[in-house]
């Protein structure tokens, strides 16, 4: 019987599915890694072809819900961890509560950022196009640099959403793991931290540089 289930799942072991699994992840993170430095390097490039433009741009956007949105995510992965933590030691309670939690503090940071962020940039008229609201010699720079900031910021968002809906898939998954069998709940937590590292970068791009300046 065993051989047979090996042969079918192609697994010597489950440390080997394990390993294989985390292996797969860390591959598409760095192909992931690979996809957003592009756009980092070209933005960083943009910024400093025309400064005085990117920073008449950064000084639109919104600090304070920067500030809160970077602690949001922040505590979702320190929740996201506290969970995973959680399933380690056997309790599969509590991985969820804490995955619930994750979740919501991931929602909140949507809502602040489409809901509440993006609306406001758009009543002031900061979306590229013939309407864009700042004139003057900087209004071609602060264009490209909304331009990054949608692009950039919804690509976020999309990939949140994506994370959003694995860890809804782990906590329907709850009652399968165990402290000796959880390795989607690493692989998924590892996603979940990249996003926020991603956000970590994106930060000071929009909203400190200019400022600094």
């Amino acid at each position: 019987m065993s051989d047979v289930a090996t042969h079918e799942f192609q697994f010597a072991s489950a440390e080997h599915q394990r390993e294989t699994a985390i292996s797969g992840i860390w591959l598409f993170l760095a192909s992931e890694a690979l996809f957003f430095g592009p756009i980092f390097l070209s933005w960083i490039y943009a910024r400093l072809a025309d400064p005085s433009a990117f920073d008449a741009g950064a000084r639109q956007t919104d600090l304070t819900i920067g500030i809160v949105n970077t602690a949001l995510l922040i505590a979702s992965s320190f929740a996201y961890g506290v969970g995973l933590a959680s399933i380690q030691f056997g309790s599969r309670r509590r991985m969820v509560v804490w995955l619930l939690f994750a979740c919501t503090l991931g929602l909140a940071f949507l809502g602040l950022k489409f809901g509440v962020e993006w609306r406001s940039d758009l009543e002031k008229g900061l979306f590229p196009g013939a309407n864009f609201s700042i004139q003057g010699p900087t209004r071609n720079g602060a264009q490209l640099f909304f331009a990054f900031y949608f692009f950039s910021t919804a690509l976020h968002g999309l990939h949140l959403i994506v994370g959003l809906g694995l860890v809804a898939w782990i906590i329907s998954q709850a009652r399968q793991f165990t402290p000796k069998r959880h390795t989607p709940v690493l692989i998924v937590g590892l996603y979940w931290t990249f996003i926020d590292i991603i956000w970590l970068v994106l930060f000071p791009l929009i909203y400190l540089i200019g400022r600094a300046s």
